[in-house]
C-alpha cells in the first residue's frame, strides 16, 4: 500500500506507472481544450497598411505561418478567430472594424500590429487617425515596431499561444449566462464618437456652459 501523495508530481500532476507509460496519456481538460484552439486559430484576412504587408510575407513561405496551423485566413468574421489590426486605424475606418469585431464569433482575440495600431504611430496628431484600437475594442496582444518584422508578428502569436494556454474552460466568458453585449458602432460625423462615451460628453458640455451663462 503506498501513500496518495507518491502518485504525484511536484507540479501536482498524476505519475503514470512505468509498464503503461508508452500506452497511456493524462493530462487535464483545458490543456487539451487549449491546445486544440491555439492549433487552429483562423486570423481575419484584411490589412490596413504597410503592415498588412509583413502580415503577407509572415503567412508566405519563408516564415510558413501554416506551421500553427493559422495560415487558413478567413474573408468572413464569422469564422474567424483572431483580428489582426496591421496598419494605420483612420476614423473612418474605425466604424467597420467595430463591426467586423462585433460579427465575430467567441472566443476570439484581437492582436494589434505596430505603431500606427496601437498608439497613432508617426500620424498620431493627424486629424483623420485613431491614437489607438485599443480605444474602441478590447486588444490582447501589441506587437510593437513601424512596421513589424514576420519574426515580431510570429512572436506576438506565440505570446497569444501563451495566453490561451493560461485560460480555464470554468472562467472564460464566453461559457457563462451574462454575456457581454456587442460594442457600439461609433458614430463618424466631424469626428468620430464613441457612443459608450455620450453620457460623459453631455456632463463635461454642461459643466462647460453653466459658467458661461452665470
Amino acid at each position: 500500500m503506498t501513500d496518495a501523495n507518491d502518485k504525484m508530481t511536484p507540479a501536482g500532476d498524476p505519475v503514470v506507472p512505468p509498464d503503461v507509460q508508452n500506452s497511456v496519456f493524462i493530462t487535464t481538460l483545458d490543456k487539451l481544450y487549449n491546445w486544440g484552439r491555439k492549433r487552429s486559430v483562423w486570423p481575419l484576412m484584411f490589412g490596413l497598411a504597410c503592415c498588412g504587408i509583413e502580415m503577407i510575407c509572415t503567412a508566405a513561405g519563408r516564415f510558413d505561418l501554416e506551421r500553427f496551423g493559422m495560415g487558413l485566413m478567413r474573408a468572413s468574421p464569422r469564422q474567424a478567430d483572431l483580428m489582426i489590426v496591421s496598419g494605420t486605424v483612420t476614423k473612418k475606418m474605425v466604424p467597420q472594424i467595430v463591426r467586423l469585431y462585433n460579427q465575430m464569433a467567441e472566443p476570439k482575440y484581437v492582436l494589434s500590429m505596430g505603431a500606427c495600431a496601437t498608439g497613432g504611430g508617426p500620424f498620431k496628431e493627424g486629424y483623420n487617425v485613431v491614437s489607438g484600437i485599443d480605444k474602441f475594442i478590447p486588444v490582447d496582444v501589441y506587437v510593437p515596431g513601424c512596421p513589424p518584422t514576420p519574426q515580431a508578428l510570429l512572436y506576438g502569436l506565440l505570446k497569444l499561444h501563451e495566453k490561451m494556454e493560461k485560460q480555464s474552460i470554468r472562467s472564460v466568458s464566453w461559457y457563462k449566462k451574462d454575456v457581454g453585449e456587442a460594442i457600439p458602432v461609433p458614430v463618424l460625423g466631424p469626428d468620430i464618437v464613441d457612443v459608450r462615451r455620450v453620457p460623459e460628453i453631455k456632463s463635461n458640455l454642461v459643466q462647460a456652459v453653466q459658467p458661461a451663462q452665470s
